[in-house]
């Protein structure tokens, strides 16, 4: 079987509209290996959510091919397009419990589908409760449940029918942060301990941050840069891109304030030079400010990773002999274009 447990190849899906026809999807080839986090992060209306409904082909595409796990999933007649759906399950932000059904119930609800008999089907229900650490809320209903014990039970039934491929649709958007931080947690674990392959759709980049491997961005329908996270949050290499690892440009509760000050970079630290005052030391060292437009230390897949975007010198001479610095410190850095990057507030002159 292929190593590819989705690809999408050429997929354009078009909407009729009283307005006229919406392009949702361009082109999109798009391969997820098994094992996979995949996140694909987009700003509103990019088109992320039709682009996973189009993995399990709840929206059919206008053009392309859908594949899983090697087999050509479009033009199946549905009785065996509902077959190989067992094994892609979906979990959505707005949770989707039966609200007249308790926690096992709906655990319960795609196993008696499937013709698994009731007392085999609970058992099951049970058992996965354990998995979501939710047992003792086995018999509660969804009006008696948390947003994250909602989301909790949901997981739980996605898991109810074995499958390879969990979608997840904005699964973290209705909660709260620490809530949210427990259920990417446990959804990290089901990747690592089970190796289902998450297909995570966000706006959010903490949740790429937290719990993907792998991404691609999407604007306006198109899937505009792709790769390892890390690789991507060291240098990311288009303005969509830039603009959603640079938290301060979506920032709209701030006034923006823009810096007439050019020379401006994106330094990259890893564990081996987070800690050191690299910067400190270069400004004594060469007798050059800098300015200092934002910082930031995040965790990714696990490890410590820092970033920071500062002014060199305006004399380009100083500005080069600082960039001789970074590098013989072996701190990776990227030039940014005057009108790529915005700030909040006042700049800090050191």
């Amino acid at each position: 079987m292929s190593e590819h447990i989705i690809s999408l190849q050429g997929v354009t899906k078009e909407f009729d509209t009283k307005g006229g026809k919406v392009v949702a999807l361009k082109d999109i080839d798009l391969n997820i290996e098994k094992g996979d986090s995949y996140g694909i992060i987009g700003l509103s209306g990019a088109g992320k959510s039709t682009l996973v409904r189009t993995i399990n082909l709840l929206e059919e595409p206008t053009e392309g091919r859908v594949l899983f796990d090697g087999k050509l999933l479009t033009g199946l007649a549905p009785r065996e397009l509902n077959l190989e759906r067992r094994r892609i399950s979906m979990i959505f932000q707005q949770f989707n419990l039966l609200m007249q059904r308790d926690a096992v119930g709906n655990i319960c609800f795609p196993l008696e589908i499937a013709g698994v008999p009731k007392s085999q089907a609970v058992e099951k229900a049970r058992e996965l409760l354990r998995v979501v650490d939710l047992e003792e809320r086995a018999n509660s209903y969804p009006s008696q449940l948390s947003g994250g014990q909602k989301q909790r039970v949901a997981i739980a039934r996605a898991l109810a029918s074995d499958p390879e491929v969990i979608l997840c649709d904005e699964a973290t958007s209705a909660l709260d942060p620490k809530t949210t931080r427990s259920i990417l947690s446990l959804l990290r674990r089901i990747n690592e301990e089970r190796g289902i392959t998450l297909v995570v759709i966000t706006h959010e980049m903490e949740v790429i941050k937290q719990l993907c491997n792998k991404v691609a961005v999407i604007e306006n329908g198109e899937i505009v840069e792709r790769g390892d996270v890390q690789e991507i949050f060291r240098k990311p290499k288009t303005r969509a891109a830039r603009k959603l690892f640079f938290p301060d440009g979506q920032d709209t509760e701030k006034p923006l304030t823009r810096t007439s000050t050019k020379n401006r970079v994106r330094l990259v630290f890893d564990e081996a030079t987070a800690g050191e005052p690299i910067i400190a030391n270069m400004i004594m060292e060469l007798g050059a400010p800098v300015n200092f437009l934002y910082a930031n230390l995040d965790v990714l897949g696990g490890a410590q990773k820092g970033q920071m975007v500062i002014c060199l010198a305006e004399d380009p001479s100083t500005a080069e002999k600082q960039k001789e610095y970074l590098r013989a410190k072996g701190v990776e850095f990227i030039e940014i274009d005057e009108d790529e990057y915005e700030v909040h507030g006042e700049e800090a002159e050191a």
